[in-house]
């Protein structure tokens, strides 16, 4: 009797086993943990998970893939909040978060050449004996190989930019396997197409990033945290838009609405301050030079109405401060249990920020659905935690008309309908209204051309 051939994921797995050995997991609990991120999409198993340790496992797995036609969704930390890491359509699932050494760095230089698999946290703690860090924060713990991929922003762009003003280069393996490097150690270059910043944000979909050389800065002389509440949220925002048209090298302005506010006091224990829209302020420099600006901004915030200003200099206290603004996700959740939270990403010119702030509150209002909002509002970005009652048959579709409605005010004031969570499968309805049919006919013609079999992260970015 003839036997069935094996399907194409069967042949990559029996192909690939020798290789990898127990490192290819068919284990249903190890497929579950790589069925999604941390969004509301419905998770979906890949047919197996490969822990990859070089990048010519990396390379010798994507040869194998491309050959059989076999879908490959790169996994780092599944921190996403877009779908990224759902293999919508099987196939392998490959985690490079055992891919985590920190190569080489060099303070004179001041970058550094780590693994995809590295987070943020484990660089800093590395670099701080020699008096660098690298600035970017997205919040949670987060690896920079999915930063790169995801365009990762955070806390500190206003001042030190997003991961794409970070990055020198990189080394990533394409489709069928080949390796390539994009970029140098020099801080600028003219010569041929950027291939590093094509790869930053392509989620995925163009390549396997399996090297990243970072730009590294110098720890401050001096760190101040700063927080100031206001009578109303146009206040707030009146006194960012303030802050930097004056010049005030802030690090960091985040906003938090009343609502928002209410649910870290609760969570966090921040006794003292009231549910009100509140700014977290940052400022890096030296003694004299913080101290300045503190006092700058809290000139300009009581124009604004600010009251409640205070200055916290002791690293405790700051660490305490943002570890709140950070947990303030987790705080939204709290605030409703047995609800689930849809996140939204929208940035805008910051002389349209209080607009597109006022007009998301009216539309929250309008749902009837609880929607704290928080923003790294010194670059126009801004979020909403939309809580869904998972008892409510209506619940979801009112939270994704919310976002829908979000986006398209962001869109016709300038913005972009993701400030630095990407597209994924959350945002892909939107990317063409944003960019226009024939934008995104040109990057479908630069995905078909590094991904002809279209292995990479498919159903990603692009609704098929």
């Amino acid at each position: 009797m003839d036997t069935l051939a094996p399907t194409p994921v069967q042949a990559v797995i029996a192909a690939a086993r020798p290789m990898f050995g127990d490192r290819l997991s068919l284990n249903e609990a190890v497929r579950d943990g790589h069925a999604r991120g941390e969004d509301t999409t419905v998770p979906t198993r890949p047919d197996a998970v490969v822990f990859a340790e070089s990048t010519e496992e990396v390379s010798a797995l994507l040869r194998l893939c491309h050959q059989h036609g076999v879908p490959v969704t790169p996994f780092g930390a599944g921190t996403s909040l877009e779908g990224h890491v759902n293999p919508v359509r099987g196939g392998i699932s490959l985690d490079l978060s055992r891919m985590d050494a920190i190569h080489e760095v060099s303070a004179e230089d001041m970058d550094c050449m780590v693994g995809p698999g590295v987070t943020r946290q484990a660089l800093n703690e590395h670099l701080r004996a020699q008096g660098l860090f690298f600035p970017v924060d997205p919040g949670s713990v987060c690896s920079i190989g999915g930063m790169c991929a995801t365009r990762a922003s955070g806390t500190n762009a206003v001042r030190y930019g997003t991961i794409r003003e970070n990055v020198l280069s990189l080394e990533a393996v394409l489709a069928d396997g080949r390796v390539i490097t994009t970029g140098s150690r020099a801080r600028k270059a003219a010569n041929g197409y950027d291939l590093t910043h094509l790869l930053i944000g392509s989620e995925g979909t163009l390549g396997v990033i399996t090297k990243v050389r970072l730009r590294l800065h110098g720890i401050p002389e001096a760190t101040s945290a700063a927080i100031c509440q206001f009578p109303g949220l146009g206040d707030a925002v009146n006194t960012v838009i303030a802050t930097l048209q004056a010049g005030i090298p802030v690090a960091r302005i985040e906003l938090l609405d009343e609502v928002q506010m209410g649910a870290c006091i609760a969570y966090s224990k921040l006794d003292g301050l009231a549910a009100a829209p509140t700014l977290f302020l940052e400022f890096h420099g030296s003694a004299a030079g913080v101290a300045e600006q503190a006092e700058g901004v809290q000139a300009i915030a009581a124009d604004h109405g600010g009251s409640a200003f205070s200055w916290a200099t002791q690293a405790e206290e700051r660490n305490r401060l943002w570890k709140a603004r950070h947990d303030a996700y987790w705080a939204c959740l709290a605030m409703k249990p047995n609800h689930r939270g849809i996140a939204t990403d929208v940035c805008v010119p910051i002389s349209r920020l209080a607009e597109a702030l006022l007009g998301a509150q009216a539309d929250i209002a309008a749902s009837g659905l609880t929607a704290p909002i928080v923003g790294h509002v010194g670059d126009g970005n801004f979020h909403t935690v939309i809580l869904v009652d998972q008892a409510d048959p209506t619940a979801l579709d009112r939270a994704w008309a919310l976002d829908r409605a979000i986006v398209h005010r962001a869109l016709k004031l300038g913005g972009t309908c993701s400030g630095e969570h990407g597209v994924g499968l959350g945002k892909r309805e939107f990317l063409e209204i944003e960019h226009g049919a024939d934008a995104l006919a040109a990057m479908r013609a630069v995905k078909a051309a590094l991904d002809p079999r279209g292995i990479l992260n498919p159903g990603k970015i692009f609704r098929n």
